[in-house]
């Protein structure tokens, strides 16, 4: 395998719409064979995609692995409580110890970015199926060996950009997009106006006993330790990952490309930086837009941790514009607009929680999204059964993931970037190429196409 043929251009076309109904999916894998299941990464989203795992399938947890002792055994118990075994699964500190067991079928990876590649791989040549977290790791490089993992060891991996799997989404997609009510869509924005990017600063300490900081940094470069680093707060640092636009525009961009039947985008440029508060600690930027050139189309995102949201309805989405109308498209809600003053169609998100009455007291559970995880673990279940792409299958992560990746790179340059899909390189840019792979700390080696 060499760079240019590891996925060829056909291939890097988006999927075809998955637009199965949810319950449809739960009555196709309601009879299937108990699977063994591991989770590596116990915390926030770690418990809150392995839970809506839990409700939909009769699965078994057999092993969890998270470098924090403390969530590591509250994990377990939790485990215990839900699961029809009500056993503990079996614990570990070290992800490669899980795997060596080789005896999972299914692998949830809810680590840190900079984690997601190594573990993706170990997982797939160890025979599971994998369930991995947004983006694709931390770079171009390590994302493609990830989608050649997965086709050289036949194994089926859904990213969880689970927009593709939203209920009031899908119904937007079938009845308003493919209806044909928008037209032709020529430009959609982007955006998130959340204040989630940490004020302030930290004194630097030592990690907690029970915490192996040197293990949980992994590959990244290894910082000083201060509490705005772990539980959850690693999200404020280029080490681990992608700021901003590797954690809520890669959803977004993604919907938008889910929606529009778009392949990987042509042209990227960006620009941004960190304007407002410059005294914290946190190094992502906290204002940024960026541009993402399809054919005919331009897709253009913009996000500010500060200030007040020009919709105070749409503090995260898309607004798709066409010549017969406009959607505006989020995680709560859709609204469609004609453009020839037609009855307007508004839809909320659906929350379940009266089929899932746990939902209310799952500490931290984003209530709205669930629906769409249980939906996304149905459309994988049903996957890993009859060996076909799930909705968001790697490459496809891969395709949305990669271009976040750029529109930092090309904020970094300042200068717009060409992308070549088909090759994984910058069209005529030796520097940019170079920068499509961070350096990783010793002892951990990169991970390569050719390689995997």
């Amino acid at each position: 395998m060499n760079r240019r043929s590891f996925i060829n251009t056909s291939a890097l076309a988006a999927a075809p719409f998955v637009l199965t109904k949810p319950s449809l999916l739960a009555q196709e894998v309601a009879d299937l064979g108990k699977k063994r299941v591991g989770l590596i990464g116990t915390g926030w989203y770690g418990k809150c995609d392995l839970f809506r795992l839990l409700q939909v399938s009769p699965v078994e947890v057999v092993s969890l692995c998270d470098v924090d002792q403390v969530m590591l055994k509250d994990a377990g118990e939790q485990v215990a409580r839900r699961q029809q075994s009500r056993k503990v699964p079996r614990l570990y500190g070290d992800y490669r110890e899980m795997l060596a067991e080789k005896d999972l079928d299914i692998v949830l990876i809810d680590t840190p970015d900079h984690w997601h590649a190594l573990q993706m791989i170990e997982a797939v040549k160890s025979g599971a199926d994998v369930y991995v977290q947004k983006p694709t790791g931390v770079d171009c490089i390590e994302s493609a060996a990830m989608v050649a993992a997965a086709r050289k060891y036949q194994k089926v991996v859904q990213v969880a950009l689970q927009r593709r799997s939203t209920p009031h989404l899908i119904e937007a997609v079938n009845d308003i997009i493919r209806a044909g009510k928008l037209g032709k869509v020529s430009h959609v924005e982007i955006f998130c106006y959340y204040q989630m990017r940490p004020k302030g600063k930290a004194p630097i300490i030592a990690p907690a006993p029970t915490f192996d900081f040197d293990r949980w940094t992994g590959p990244a470069p290894l910082i000083p330790y201060t509490n705005m680093i772990h539980p959850r707060k690693w999200r404020a640092f280029m080490e681990y990952g992608n700021g901003i636009v590797g954690d809520m525009a890669v959803h977004m961009l993604d919907m938008v490309r889910w929606m529009l039947d778009l392949g990987a985008p042509e042209v990227i440029s960006s620009h941004g930086g960190i304007y407002m508060d410059k005294e914290s600690l946190s190094n992502i930027t906290d204002t940024q837009t960026a541009s993402f050139g399809f054919h005919e189309l331009n897709v253009i995102w913009n996000h500010r941790t500060w200030g007040a949201a020009p919709d105070p309805e749409y503090p995260w989405g898309a607004i798709l514009y066409g010549d017969k109308g406009t959607l505006k498209a989020s995680v709560q809600r859709y609204d469609f607009i004609p453009n020839d003053g037609g009855k307007s169609i508004h839809r909320e998100v659906t929350m379940e929680l009266d089929k899932y009455p746990e939902d209310h007291t799952e500490k931290d559970l984003e209530k709205h999204v669930a629906p769409a995880i249980r939906a996304h673990m149905l459309d994988f279940l049903r996957q890993i059964e009859t060996r076909g792409k799930p909705v968001a299958d790697i490459e496809q992560g891969h395709i949305s993931s990669t271009a976040c990746f750029l529109a930092n790179e090309a904020m970094l340059l300042g200068r717009t970037l060409h992308w070549d899909a088909s090759a994984n390189l910058v069209k005529g840019d030796d520097e940019a190429n170079q920068r499509l792979r961070r350096p990783y700390r010793a002892p951990w080696l990169h991970p390569e196409v050719a390689d995997v």
